[in-house]
C-alpha cells in the first residue's frame, strides 16, 4: 500500500519552498502520496497550526505521515521530533504544534538528528522532509532518533462556569470565512454573548437572513461566532483572545 504524506506549513505557494520539501520526500519514497493540507497558515502562528492540525490528523488512514511545519525557532536549539500516535507519525518542531497527538496516551516521540550539512533556516526540507520519507518507508519511529519524555505541550484554554451559571470562554481561532471559532460548547442551544450582543445559538448559517450575526454550534463541536454571507471577525471586531460568554438553555 502506497503511504499517504501530508503537509501543513506557513510556506504560502509564492515561492519555491513547498517544491522542494516535496521534491526531498519523493526522492527518498517515490511511492509516496503526498496531500497539500495547507500552505496558507498565518506566518510563524503556530497556535493556528496546531488547531489545524487537531482537526484532521486523526481523519486519515493509520499509517499516514503528517508533516507539520510552523517554526519560527528553526536553526535554534529548539528539538525537531518525530512522533508516533495513535497509529500515524507526526513529524515537525518541538513548539507545541504536534500537541494534538501527543496529548493521546501511549504517544511515543523521539528527537531527530539534525545533519551538519543542514540549512539553519530550512529544517522542513533538511530535517523533517528525510524523516517524513522514511517513515513512510517503513522505518519505525524508535529508529529515527532518541526518546524525549518532556516534549512542549500546548492546550487550548479551558472555558469556566461563572457563579450565575454562565460560562465564560474566548475566542481561540478566527478561520478564513471570519468566523469566530470559540471553545465553548452548546449541545443544547443557549445564547452566547460577546460585547453587546446576544445571540442565540442557532443550527444553520440559514436560520438567519443575509449580513446578521450568529453563533451556531460548528463543525468541530465548538460555538462559533458568524455573520451569514460576511465576516463576523472584520465587521464585530472580533479577534483571538476576546471573552465570550455562553448562558444555556434552561429545560
Amino acid at each position: 500500500m502506497r503511504s499517504v504524506v501530508t503537509l501543513l506549513t506557513d510556506f504560502g505557494t509564492a515561492d519555491g519552498y513547498v517544491a522542494e520539501v516535496k521534491g526531498t520526500i519523493l526522492s527518498r519514497a517515490p511511492e509516496a502520496v503526498l496531500v497539500d493540507v495547507t500552505h496558507d497558515l498565518p506566518a510563524q502562528d503556530v497556535e493556528a497550526g496546531r488547531l489545524a492540525l487537531a482537526r484532521y490528523w486523526r481523519k486519515f488512514p493509520p499509517g499516514t505521515v503528517h508533516l507539520a511545519v510552523v517554526d519560527p525557532d528553526v536553526g535554534s536549539a529548539r528539538p525537531a521530533l518525530a512522533v508516533a500516535s495513535d497509529g500515524r507519525f507526526l513529524v515537525g518542531p518541538d513548539n507545541g504544534l504536534l500537541s494534538p497527538a501527543l496529548l493521546v496516551g501511549g504517544a511515543r516521540a523521539v528527537v531527530l538528528p539534525v545533519p551538519p550539512s543542514a540549512s539553519p533556516t530550512f529544517h522542513a526540507r533538511d530535517v523533517f522532509a528525510p524523516a517524513a520519507a522514511m517513515l513512510a518507508s517503513g522505518s519505525p519511529v524508535d529508529a529515527l532518533g532518541t526518546p524525549v519524555d518532556d516534549p512542549v505541550i500546548r492546550r487550548t484554554a479551558e472555558a469556566r462556569r461563572l457563579p450565575d451559571g454562565a460560562i465564560e470562554g474566548q475566542i481561540i481561532a478566527v478561520d478564513r470565512f471570519g468566523n469566530a471559532v470559540t471553545n465553548l460548547v452548546a449541545a443544547h442551544g443557549g445564547v452566547v454573548e460577546v460585547g453587546t450582543l446576544k445571540l442565540p445559538v442557532r443550527r444553520t448559517y440559514a436560520d438567519v437572513t443575509p449580513g446578521m450575526p450568529l453563533a451556531l454550534s460548528g463543525s468541530s463541536g465548538l460555538v462559533e461566532i458568524a455573520v451569514r454571507d460576511g465576516n463576523a471577525a472584520a465587521s464585530l471586531g472580533l479577534g483571538r483572545g476576546a471573552i465570550v460568554l455562553l448562558r444555556p438553555a434552561r429545560h
